[in-house]
């Protein structure tokens, strides 16, 4: 069974840094609960009450996989005591070097990770648990992988940030890339993995799931839903800003490309 417990929305703060509302997906097969990527930590409450709605515990979770180290995807490992920790071999090797700076990892969380008994390494082409392989799919960082769950009725191809949404995925190109050509390739990766098996479903790091239509073009399932509350009048009664509405495209940008 595949909940999407947090859903990742496709956008960014023009003024104010990554919004970092990534996808967290439960996979529950073969007795065990598996979190695949674990938000970042204003996603905490979120995940906690979905999992309860559930009837799954943090002391229940019994593995989580990580599609890479950045923050909005990494950081809740640690709410998860008795869970295993699984991620890349290289990708958690690139991360450990990398200095304090300017950049999308938690150092602090990374040296955790390479310090704690239970993370787990895991390589390319490997099948790590039941029906689950690890594909290397790097670009966006060097040891991203994604994750092909097969032992369930319809695949599913959890991408991470290798294909963070359906632009991405239709643009054939990756905003935010340590690699541009690496992403390209990963993305034709994802797309002939797509077309394997009709119905597979594809869990994107930061946008709704989907599948491939009669065309062969990706289709979100469900309906996204994302908005914030904002005091902006001189009492605590919140208004809402819905963030599902049509985009104003900037063309000014686009100008200047």
């Amino acid at each position: 069974m595949i909940d999407v417990l947090v859903q990742g929305y496709p956008g960014r703060a023009t003024h104010h840094g990554g919004l970092g509302w990534s996808t967290v997906t439960l996979v529950r097969t073969g007795g065990r609960n598996i979190l695949v990527d674990v938000g970042a930590f204003g996603a905490r409450k979120p995940i906690l009450k979905a999992l309860t709605e559930r009837g799954v515990q943090p002391a229940d979770v019994t593995d989580v996989v990580l599609t890479h180290a950045h923050y909005d995807h990494a950081v809740n490992f640690t709410l998860f005591p008795w869970a295993t920790v699984w991620i890349g071999d290289e990708e958690l090797s690139w991360a450990a070097a990398q200095p304090p700076g300017f950049n999308p990892i938690p150092e602090l969380y990374v040296r955790e990770l390479c310090a704690s008994p239970r993370v787990r390494r895991v390589r390319d082409g490997e099948t790590f648990l039941p029906g689950l392989q690890a594909i290397a799919a790097p670009g966006h960082t060097p040891g991203h992988l994604l994750f092909y769950l097969t032992d369930t009725e319809e695949p599913v191809l959890f991408t991470g940030d290798a294909a963070k949404n359906r632009a991405e995925l239709l643009s054939m190109s990756v905003a935010d890339t340590d690699d541009a050509r690496a992403s390209a390739r990963s993305l034709e990766k994802i797309w002939q993995l797509w077309k394997q098996r009709p119905g597979t479903l594809l869990v994107p790091g930061h946008d709704l799931s989907m599948r491939l239509d009669a065309e062969g073009r990706p289709v979100y399932v469900g309906e996204r839903a994302a908005e914030i509350g904002v005091w902006f009048s001189e009492t605590l009664q919140q208004a809402r800003i819905d963030l599902c509405c049509a985009p104003r495209l900037d063309f000014s940008e686009l100008a200047n490309d």
